[in-house]
């Protein structure tokens, strides 16, 4: 069991993960024409927070993780919402093949920086984009590495904007954009730490 598994059950009860997750989808939808045309993918997605507040502007959502435990929920909130347009599956790009399925959109919040080697999943995202397809990306600016507990391990502390870019257009990304979407507050010793997350727009060549 990992400790996101471990942590499943009471993710939703963070009340700053449901508005953090639903100020970053006011965010792409002010930046990305959203149509229920679009199929897409949202990897590392837990429970769904994030396209559960997309899920009325798009069409069928595919939501990946190598999490069982948040798989879980996000399948019981699925049923118990009776959507028809989200459907989950268990999905690990790092070690895993490519699904088949191609997407018009792909979409993470907060899970780039948890990955070992964010160039290679940056190469696969846009091999599962359709031609003119569309990424956004949330994670942390660059940190000093407070913004995880001591201890934690195979993270990486943020991105510097300008190298994340030459890493997304070296994947074959064009428009690459950034905007701050959203400040995460974390009490660090006895002092207020502000955080802030970016969102990243790219494109796919058509």
């Amino acid at each position: 069991m990992t400790n996101f598994d471990e942590r499943a059950k009471d993710w939703d009860s963070d009340p700053q993960k449901v508005e953090r997750a639903r100020v970053v989808a006011e965010a792409i939808r002010s930046t990305i024409p959203l149509t229920q045309k679009m199929t897409s993918l949202e990897y590392g997605c837990g429970t769904g927070l994030l396209s559960f507040a997309l899920q009325s502007e798009l069409g069928q959502i595919t939501l990946a993780d190598t999490s069982q435990g948040m798989l879980d929920v996000l399948d019981e909130k699925i049923t118990a919402a009776g959507v028809t347009n989200m459907r989950s599956t268990r999905l690990d790009l790092s070690i895993d093949s490519l699904p088949a399925e191609r997407f018009n959109l792909t979409y993470s919040l907060l899970t780039l920086h948890h990955i070992e080697d964010p160039k290679a999943i940056l190469k696969k995202f846009h091999a599962l984009l359709e031609p003119a397809g569309i990424l956004c990306i949330a994670d942390l600016d660059k940190e000093d590495g407070t913004f995880h507990p001591a201890g934690t391990t195979d993270i990486h502390q943020g991105f510097e904007r300008a190298e994340l870019q030459q890493s997304v257009e070296e994947a074959g990304f064009t428009e690459v954009k950034f905007s701050t979407a959203f400040e995460i507050k974390k009490k660090v010793g006895d002092a207020e730490k502000i955080f802030p997350v970016f969102l990243l727009t790219a494109r796919k060549a058509k």
